[in-house]
């Protein structure tokens, strides 16, 4: 029988800080693709009136000539010729073709300016599309032609129209993600204090479309560094955003999905989590996630795994903060329904959007890492059984689930004493078949402590060709070490 000084070939796989170096590991390559998913997108609002849509067909590509006429009837005449000729543009601006005519035309940003602060409210909303259309561009130079605008669309965060303040918001949006000289610009501008003052507003359009600009404002290279720290984290944003998390008949999901990603941005550039845990971040995330769990039981689940996802992700990197502890995070999700919860996601998952259980389980994993009550948790809910049916999904998820159970098992003899008798070993015993050393290596770190904790697990494994399953991987260099040593625990047991 094997004590723990006899232990010395177990890897670190499991320790703390090994599963919250890993933990980052897997978060850096999410988060990467998260953001290079996100920063090349961007939204564009068309809303055409019927009249408008009716007639014609496809807006054509305008040539110099063209523009320039369009720009002219823009600022004389009637309003509604004006207007007229303003919705020309506008249609003309969705070609790239015509974006490029129009910044290199001198005097067209001037005079789009003009019209965009105009005391005339229906020139001024078009000349905002005009300007929400160039900022869709994919050319950065575009964007950067649109930079004598930006303080005027500042200014009209303040307006009385939704409408317009949406526009303005889904604009700099656009215009943020695509050139550091524009953020350069908005800063010391007052971009952030400007979306602070939005985050009040009664309509659900502008805060997601705030949503919208203050995740792409976040997703910036210089965010951890200069943005977050000081206007951010400075600012009465992250309490605001907690407060449009919390469950209850008010939360929007649209809404919600926005600014969940928001603080997640904010958590992975790990300025201040500890401020967050401070103000409840834990337990608003806690108890929105047995919100979701409540909707797919409900049957309410549609669109559920976009917000799913970015709450997740919020909870699993707080949990891996050296402050969870002396800022008592562990206690604002001591609550064996958060697991519940999190199984019920983890069933949904397994039925209708199998990509986010690594999620999931991640969360499950950081849950269990170093806590006795989240491990007790699992076990008194029975949920060991449906955790190991997911071993065969994929190796990612294998894993996953082998390090849950790792984390159980570690805790001591009386938690793996409830782990046996069941079907841990046989889906272990197959798990030894599979090809993926990270598996394997996962299995034999279970089955060591099994057999350090529960002794009585050597003989079953011997009487179920346990040995011959560990002759399959005796040749691979990174597993031989811990084969040679559980074959000699079961010969010794």
């Amino acid at each position: 029988m094997w004590s723990r000084r006899q232990g010395r070939l177990r890897p670190v796989v499991c320790g703390v800080e090994e599963l919250r170096r890993r933990g980052r590991e897997r978060e850096a390559v999410l988060r990467k693709a998260r953001r290079e998913q996100q920063l090349v997108s961007k939204r564009l609002l068309r809303d055409d009136a019927p009249e408008e849509a009716g007639e014609g067909c496809v807006s054509a590509i305008l040539g110099e000539t063209e523009v320039q006429q369009l720009l002219r009837q823009a600022q004389r005449g009637t309003e509604e010729k004006r207007e007229r000729a303003l919705v020309s543009l506008r249609r003309g601006l969705q070609h790239p073709e015509t974006q490029q005519t129009f910044i290199r035309l001198e005097g067209s940003m001037r005079t789009l300016v003009g019209l965009l602060t105009s005391n005339q409210a229906l020139l001024q909303l078009e000349a905002a599309r005009c300007l929400h259309e160039l900022s869709h561009s994919e050319q950065s130079t575009v964007a950067e032609a649109c930079l004598p605008a930006t303080s005027y669309l500042l200014t009209y965060l303040s307006s009385h129209s939704s409408d317009f303040i949406e526009l303005c918001l889904y604009t700099l949006g656009n215009l943020i993600v695509e050139s550091e000289a524009v953020r350069r610009q908005l800063l010391p501008q007052g971009i952030v204090p400007a979306l602070a003052a939005c985050i009040q507003s009664p309509h659900v359009a502008v805060l997601e479309a705030l949503g919208f600009a203050l995740s792409q404002l976040l997703q910036a290279k210089e965010a951890p560094e200069t943005i977050i720290p000081s206007s951010i984290l400075a600012s009465t944003l992250p309490q605001h955003m907690l407060q449009l998390l919390q469950p209850g008949p008010k939360l929007n999901p649209g809404v919600a999905v926005e600014f969940a990603w928001c603080l997640h941005y904010i958590i992975c550039s790990q300025v201040s989590n500890s401020l967050l845990i401070a103000h409840g971040a834990l337990s608003t995330l806690g108890l929105l996630l047995l919100d979701l769990a409540e909707a797919v039981q409900r049957s309410e689940d549609a669109g559920l795994e976009l917000l799913a996802c970015p709450v997740l992700r919020c909870v699993s990197n707080l949990l891996t903060e050296a402050e969870v502890e002396t800022v008592g995070g562990q206690m604002q999700l001591r609550d064996e329904r958060v697991v519940a919860a999190l199984f019920i996601l983890l069933q949904f998952f397994f039925q209708k959007q199998p990509s986010l259980l690594p999620e999931g389980l991640w969360l499950l994993n950081n849950l269990t890492a170093n806590s006795p009550s989240f491990c007790t948790s699992l076990l008194s809910l029975d949920l060991i059984e449906p955790l190991l049916q997911l071993l065969p999904l994929s190796n990612v998820v294998s894993v996953m689930v082998l390090t849950v159970l790792c984390n159980v098992a570690e805790k001591g003899p009386a938690y793996c004493q409830r782990l046996w008798p069941g079907p841990l070993l046989p889906a272990l015993l197959q798990t030894l078949f599979f090809s993926d050393t990270e598996v394997v290596g996962q299995s034999l770190e279970l089955l060591h402590l099994l057999f350090l904790y529960q002794p009585e697990a050597v003989q079953v494994f011997l009487q179920q060709s346990g040995l011959q399953a560990l002759e399959r991987h005796q040749e691979e260099a990174q597993l031989q070490d811990r084969v040679y040593a559980l074959q000699q625990a079961a010969l010794q047991g």
